[in-house]
């Protein structure tokens, strides 16, 4: 598998993630698709419930995840653009943590039949994004980029 590389400037407010799949259109079917993130969303360890998935410029998105022990992990946002299949923004907050607001900027780059998925996530402040580092983020975003790949090679061989 690809390995998901991570950047994170010391003293900045963003965290950049890339990855690298096939194809693009797939991969942006998998991304907006309410009835397969629950398949790649997350740690393996959680259940992922999709509770709203609007995806036009100003719909609305929640995601439920909820651990073995009982723990219930709730994220929400808001789309603010859609262009099929190169690009998504849209806000993205820890429910467990209201009012720190990320804004996500995902885009899908064809190089080669191959797809590079850039995650860009803008923090309001550098406390904020170091929070988010320390919570163990790095090791969740990775094991989501594994399951999201496996997920893709079953959908192409389906």
């Amino acid at each position: 598998m690809t390995k998901t590389n991570l950047i994170a400037e010391p003293g900045k407010r963003e965290i950049v993630m890339t990855h690298v799949f096939a194809p693009r259109e797939l991969i942006f079917k998998v991304v907006t698709d309410p009835n397969l993130i629950p398949q790649c969303c997350g740690p393996r360890r959680l259940a992922t419930t999709v509770d709203k998935m609007d995806v036009r410029p100003g719909g609305v998105w929640q995601f439920i995840q909820r651990g073995p022990e009982g723990n219930v992990y709730a994220f929400n946002g808001v789309y603010h653009a859609i262009v099929p299949p190169e690009r998504l923004v849209y806000t993205f907050e820890f429910e467990g943590m209201p009012g720190h607001i990320l804004l996500e900027t995902v885009t899908f780059e064809e190089h080669d039949r191959m797809t590079k998925l850039t995650n860009r996530t803008v923090f309001q402040t550098v406390e904020d994004r170091d929070k988010m580092l320390k919570s163990g983020m790095e090791k969740g975003a990775a094991e989501t980029m594994d399951r999201f790949a496996e997920l893709l090679k079953e959908l192409q061989k389906g």
